[in-house]
């Protein structure tokens, strides 16, 4: 018996690879299935079933495609109405892997469908618990993704207090976690980086699990501070519900390669949106106008899916040269299954056709510094709310990245925007949604508040709020 986590950083996501005696079984699979075929063959196994823990809301999973190209059934918890072809496994029911069970345990209250599945070994002992989002490291899933009818995200916390602690606490210490997210994914508060744990640290560590915890205090807790939703969830959930085009035609239709002017042609005739996704130090020095830069190094699905509201919009890709199916598989990954090209070569190829370029300014904390002291600035913070409390610039304006649709009327045309983030990398993302829209007064600050905080510029602490 062999379990193998397979951890994408980027969505803070984790699926599951489990073989025994030449059979094999995914949980949770991302989109793009070929790893999960290839380590299948590589060592002689068929993989016969594809567990989903439940809907998820965060990233398109790969269930349908993997069980079409090797025959595998696709298994959820109970009461989850697909589209397409699924067993639905009753509370408790068991699925023989080569030498091994996996029992599938009903936990709803992230989900209504959500169920986990405890891995048993050949002597029928608890090994591993996949928990899907009813049980992080640290945390637990948030209940209010799945609010329906007379449901609301109490009611659902309420099912989730007693999905752990009659599913899940009761099981041996010694069982070792495997949740399917870690830190940084909005299914949940406060993950930790670990990404997996034995229940017995979760009982002794994670604020859900305390042997105090009463109803009242565990709904109480679980759903205070909950920020909204990215505005693409619900539509993640649909597409694993209801199905979605396979990744191959997707990934099909966005490798074309288009020279300068055909890029252009295609832009205008089809609306789409410009998408680079290249470092922000190489997007400031120039870019297409009207383009986004998010860029491919950082948390990239996320953040396309909090900013690009139709996940039906045309898109066309510049990227660094090689990295074209890697930006569209990663799209795919979160729904965006529109992209329809790339610029031949990398940006390097648009000012050498002569074609019309934009810039924007970008500036040193230093400079930013000596700015600051010769008047006063508009000063943006895109960070988040709970950042920009613990820390800001003084007289900083704090508009969150993830909002900046909604907040459009609160940014000024007339006066420079100084825009900043923690480190550069939401800022910039920022700074060309900005441009795209008509400010022309748009400057990055490289570093961020990090930076920014070592300088000469005042700075206001959570510390010196708390005394006054």
């Amino acid at each position: 018996m062999k379990i193998e986590q397979l951890y994408t950083g980027c969505l803070a996501q984790g699926a599951y690879f489990i073989v025994s005696n030449n059979e094999a079984a995914v949980i949770d699979p991302l989109r793009e299935v070929s790893t999960y075929m290839a380590k299948a063959e590589k060592i002689g196994a068929k993989i016969r079933y594809v567990f989903e823990t439940h809907f998820h809301a965060d990233f398109v999973s790969g269930h349908l495609d993997l069980a079409a190209k090797t025959g595998a059934k696709i298994v959820y918890g109970p009461g989850a109405k697909t589209a397409f072809e699924a067993y639905n496994a009753v509370d408790g029911e068991e699925f023989s892997l080569g030498n091994v069970s996996i029992r599938a345990l009903h936990t709803p209250g992230h989900t209504l469908e959500s169920t986990s599945y405890l891995l048993l070994d050949e002597a029928r002992k608890p090994v591993a618990l996949f928990s899907g989002d009813t049980l992080f490291i640290g945390d637990v899933g948030r209940p209010d993704l799945a609010q329906q009818g007379d449901l609301d995200r109490e009611d659902l916390a309420g099912i989730l207090f007693d999905s752990l602690r009659t599913k899940i606490m009761t099981l041996p210490d010694d069982v070792i976690v495997y949740p399917a997210h870690g830190a940084g994914s909005a299914c949940g508060k406060n993950m930790s980086k670990e990404t997996s744990d034995t229940l017995g640290n979760q009982k002794l560590f994670n604020y859900a699990l305390r042997a105090d915890m009463s109803w009242e205090k565990f709904v109480r807790e679980v759903t205070a501070g909950l920020a909204e939703p990215p505005q693409y969830f619900p539509e993640n959930v649909k597409m694993n519900r209801d199905g979605y085009e396979s990744i191959d035609e997707v990934l099909e239709r966005a490798d074309e390669a288009l020279s300068p002017q055909a890029f252009e042609a295609r832009a205008t005739q089809t609306g789409a949106l410009v998408l680079d996704t290249r470092k922000t130090a190489d997007f400031t020095k120039g870019f297409i106008p009207n383009s986004i830069n998010i860029g491919i190094d950082g948390s990239f699905a996320p953040w396309v899916g909090a900013l690009i509201p139709d996940l039906k919009q045309n898109i066309l890709l510049v990227t660094e040269p090689g990295r074209e199916q890697e930006v569209a598989t990663r799209l795919a990954r979160v729904g965006y299954d529109h992209a329809i090209g790339y610029l031949d070569r990398g940006y390097a190829s648009w000012p050498e056709s002569g074609m019309e370029a934009d810039a924007i300014e970008s500036v040193s904390p230093q400079e930013f510094a000596q700015r600051f002291a010769e008047g006063q600035l508009e000063i943006i913070d895109v960070r988040k709310p709970g950042e920009y409390e613990a820390g800001h610039i003084e007289g900083a304006k704090n508009l969150p990245l993830d909002y900046i649709n909604d907040l459009m009327p609160e940014f000024s045309r007339d006066k420079m925007l100084y825009v900043h983030c923690a480190g550069g990398y939401r800022s910039m993302i920022a700074a060309s949604i900005l441009k795209s829209r008509g400010f022309e007064q748009v400057v990055n600050v490289e570093g961020g508040y990090a930076e920014v905080a070592k300088t000469s510029v005042p700075v206001v602490q959570e510390s010196d709020q708390q005394a006054h």
